[in-house]
């Protein structure tokens, strides 16, 4: 048995193009409100969406462990989950209703909770965490048990209960009415909160996937909770415009912690940037090689950052094998338009600074934005002919609640506001061309990618490796098909 069991809503199974991939992470905010849990003297179990078939596996869980709560709380360090993705709303839904029919007390923490709190609470939801959600839950999960335990008849209770919830900050209930009380402040001070749960996950079952897909195990890992930056189509419900990091000591003791028990051969750090606070990464470079912590390990960060000191260098010597950039856009006009605060000079001087340390390229890279034109793309394209990156990201610009984005574009949007899956890629507003335009140039610049990067290894042999021969296989299938998907963009951008 359990006092909670503990599940998300982001089913790999359910979004095509990443079960096709296979690179599954635990539930790393799930993960940390276990822990806490833990610490405060909570029994916990899990059910782990993100490696089940269905949300019906859900049953034999509860059956299992006969659980008085189920919190259905969504990792906050996975970017798909903070796309508020349609297909995992109803998976959220369906638990809902399936932990109410068995008996359970329902809280809901996520995202798209956060925003569409009203819906969760009319599925099943007893209760939704908005914000940063551990200390809440703690604080929720106290005063039902202290209302369970009271002798106090009916009518009382239900006399009390409405003013007791309303001082639990970071909440939304239904009591004849919807409340939502005062927002609830973030942690400050990481270092105090426990590791995350990883005892809870079937960590073999993870190794197993990576080792026969891709040949090494991988696991995540979070430095920092939040974003200062102003990209105003990026969503901020859980932690607002704050950011709070971890020391370096910190993080070094639980990547000792992860060789010790776990023995992974990669790491994500799954940060919004990874290593904001000036000379984070260079303490951290000194004390993972110091205390022998080193993993190699790929993030996320920002072109302007980069390029600042020995940022590079220092990311080189302590493990990182690939970094991601958000460049979004070669058009400089479109940078600004997002309040993006980088230049694309700062792209191409990170990408050129990040491949002489020996360190992978991503590019993310965002199509549709509103006021992008043809000669927009145009120099997206080139960025990436000019910088060639190991990998890209293509999406199209995806409005979210509370984004001065969305507010720019809400009159626009119809019944469809959120994808049903992450290769959805629906155009949900009036872009500058339609939908299918977006579709097609979708995959014109994954072929002119693979196309380049087999150009690159024919003109460079000593950037061979082994995975040359298939992505020049790649190259060859791409060249025979491309022109074909240049003819279709031509064609819709003219009849637009």
């Amino acid at each position: 048995m359990a006092d909670v069991l503990f599940t998300h809503s982001y089913f790999l199974k359910f979004d095509e193009k990443e079960y096709k991939t296979m690179m599954p992470y635990s539930p790393l905010g799930t993960l940390y409100a276990a822990s806490f849990l833990q610490s405060k003297g909570y029994s916990v179990a899990l059910f782990d969406a993100m490696i089940a078939e269905s949300e019906h596996e859900l049953l034999s869980h509860l059956k299992k462990h006969k659980p008085k709560f189920l919190v259905i709380y969504d990792d906050d360090f996975n970017y798909l989950t903070k796309m508020c993705l349609e297909r995992m709303r109803l998976a959220a839904f369906t638990m809902s209703e399936m932990g109410k029919k068995f008996g359970c007390t329902v809280i809901v923490h996520g995202s798209d909770a956060a925003d569409h709190y009203e819906k969760y609470l009319e599925h099943g939801a007893d209760f939704v965490i908005i914000g940063e959600g551990e200390q809440t839950l703690f604080e929720l999960l106290q005063q039902l048990e202290t209302e369970n335990s009271q002798l106090v008849t009916r009518n009382s209770q239900l006399a009390t209960r409405n003013s007791q919830l309303a001082t639990i900050n970071g909440l939304a209930f239904d009591n004849g009415e919807i409340t939502k009380t005062l927002p609830r402040s973030v942690v400050h001070q990481l270092d105090e909160l426990p590791f995350p749960s990883r005892d809870i996950v079937d960590t073999e079952r993870y190794r197993k996937i990576w080792k026969e897909r891709h040949g090494y195990f991988s696991t995540n890992i979070v430095t920092t909770r939040g974003c200062p930056f102003h990209c105003n189509w990026c969503a901020k419900p859980i932690y607002g415009q704050v950011y709070n990091v971890r020391s370096p000591h910190n993080v070094v003791e639980e990547m000792k912690l992860l060789k010790q028990k776990y023995s992974p051969d990669h790491l994500w750090f799954c940060d919004d940037i990874f290593g904001l606070k000036p000379n984070w990464i260079q303490e951290f470079s000194e004390i993972v090689n110091k205390e022998n912590a080193k993993i190699p390990f790929k993030c996320l960060s920002r072109a302007d950052l980069l390029v600042k000191g020995n940022t590079i260098e220092a990311l080189a010597k302590s493990g990182c094998t690939t970094t991601w950039l958000g460049a979004e856009s070669g058009s400089q006009k479109i940078l600004v338009a997002m309040e993006k605060g980088t230049t694309v000079e700062q792209i191409y001087e990170s990408a050129r600074k990040l491949k002489e340390h020996n360190i992978r390229v991503g590019f993310f890279l965002q199509f549709g934005y509103t006021g992008e034109t043809k000669a927009d793309i145009e120099k997206t394209f080139q960025m990436v002919r000019d910088c060639l990156p190991d990998e890209i990201g293509v999406s199209i610009s995806y409005p979210l609640p509370g984004t001065k984005f969305y507010d720019n574009v809400k009159t626009q949007l119809g019944e469809k506001q959120n994808w049903f899956d992450s290769q959805d890629l629906a155009m949900m507003y009036h872009g500058t061309y339609s939908p299918d335009f977006y579709r097609a140039l979708h995959k014109l610049i994954h072929k002119r990618f693979r196309i380049w990067k087999g150009m690159e290894m024919i003109s460079s042999p000593k950037r061979w490796n082994k995975h040359s021969p298939r992505a020049l296989a790649s190259a060859v299938y791409h060249r025979a098909t491309v022109k074909k998907f240049e003819r279709e963009m031509k064609k819709l951008h003219r009849t637009y």
